[in-house]
């Protein structure tokens, strides 16, 4: 089975050695290029932070908190320890949120996924991301061409013309999102257009529903899905058994570290729970230190049947933010955070809001091991001291709570 490099084969413990050591020496880097992250990691030694505890001390920056940062320190929140006049582009995502690019070779890490999901250097591929604002035409163009292959920058729109690319070129491979790919073989099929020569997909940005994976498997096109974020490029990827089976799971890449944390906390979850992804990359550009997704996922405990040796996660699971309206009071994940943190009693926790518009519960349903006097009632009280709300607790026994990473459940009906 042929891999992209041989750091995706190297043991779990060399691999896990390299990144703690080369920790240290980014942290410097970011505290003192990085003005945002000097604020950030102020009173942290660097040289200290050479375990995955010592690394679970530091702050979580969210993406949720760009907005702010960057409206405070434009345009990047001081986050980047290269400056913008030295970048090559600026991106803008809703929001606005503005991402950089630096002007390394394969900058987004992207040739990693497009390897695994077959595509070979002279291979055509059309990239049916956007170019425009967004970096996610770009994120996977400079991948492609770091492999070797020719791009074909169709963007998004213009069924038709797509199809007619595909069949005068001869395209080979296409990258874009699940849903654009059924829209081109749909039209394909309109136009009566032979597009045979399209054999190997990789897609992202959305779900990939399995039937349609199957049905164009059907027509002689693998389908395999990355999983990145326009702050990160590539975080993980999906790989294939060479008669085409798809694996479970997706690996990570080779130059994070990842951490599965509680919603609202920067706390590490236990092996297998559920836990919001958070990432530590080493781009010296843009050296995001503890940077949480907001989404959600798992770990997988064996190791690729690909023989990648790398951590396979579940895949995308859901949204950490959870933040619901009670009585007119938001009420946050990190709120429930707060109130663990003051019992240490309590090994996990979910807050249930249930009822009608006007008389809305709430009942935080702690797992606990022992049940001292007078528990239930001094956690009621830290509820109604963080929320400002009243609220109910049930204590529960341990492993009672489903494990979907879900801190706060409203379960109300709204017609």
């Amino acid at each position: 089975m042929q891999h992209f490099d041989t750091l995706e084969i190297r043991s779990p413990e060399a691999r896990e050695a390299a990144l703690l050591s080369a920790l240290p020496a980014h942290i410097a880097h970011a505290s003192k290029n990085a003005p945002g992250f000097a604020r950030i990691l102020a009173g942290v030694d660097p040289a200290a932070v050479r375990s995955r505890a010592a690394l679970a001390r530091l702050p979580v920056t969210r993406k949720s908190d760009l907005g702010d940062l960057q409206k405070a320190m434009p345009p990047l929140g001081g986050l980047n320890a290269t400056p913008v006049a030295k970048m090559a582009k600026l991106f803008v995502s809703p929001g606005p949120i503005y991402e950089p690019e630096g002007t390394g070779e394969d900058w987004w890490r992207t040739a990693r996924a497009l390897h695994a999901a077959g595509i070979r250097a002279g291979d055509l591929v059309l990239n049916t991301l956007a170019y425009h604002f967004v970096p996610a035409g770009s994120m996977f163009e400079s991948g492609a061409r770091a492999i070797g292959c020719t791009v074909v920058p169709g963007g998004t729109g213009q069924t038709e013309m797509q199809v007619q690319t595909i069949r005068h070129l001869g395209i080979s491979s296409y990258v874009g999102t699940p849903s654009f790919l059924k829209l081109i073989v749909e039209k394909a099929d309109e136009m009566k257009a032979n597009i045979s020569c399209l054999g190997k997909a990789l897609v992202g940005a959305e779900y990939l529903p399995p039937a349609l994976r199957n049905a164009m498997r059907e027509r002689g096109i693998q389908v395999l899905q990355m999983y990145g974020t326009a702050d990160l490029g590539l975080i993980a990827y999906e790989t294939a058994q060479p008669e085409g089976a798809v694996n479970d799971g997706m690996i990570l890449e080779e130059k994070l570290i990842l951490e599965l944390v509680r919603p609202g906390t920067g706390d590490p979850v236990a092996p297998g729970e559920v836990g919001e992804i958070v990432i530590t990359t080493f781009n010296p550009d843009y050296p995001l230190i503890r940077f949480g997704t907001g989404d959600l996922s798992a770990v997988l405990d064996a190791p690729s049947p690909c023989g990648r040796t790398n951590v396979r996660i579940k895949g995308w699971m859901g949204r950490a933010d959870q933040t619901t309206k009670v009585r007119a009071m938001f009420v946050t994940p990190k709120q429930v955070g707060e109130v663990l943190r003051r019992h240490k009693e309590v090994l996990k926790a979910r807050l249930v809001v249930e009822g009608e518009t006007g008389n809305d519960r709430m009942t935080l349903k702690c797992e606990v091991k022992e049940r001292p006097a007078g528990l239930a009632e001094v956690i009621v009280t830290s509820i109604r001291d963080v929320t400002k709300l009243r609220g109910e607790v049930e204590l529960v026994a341990p492993g009672s709570l489903p494990n979907d990473g879900k801190v706060i459940d409203d379960t109300r009906k709204y017609t």
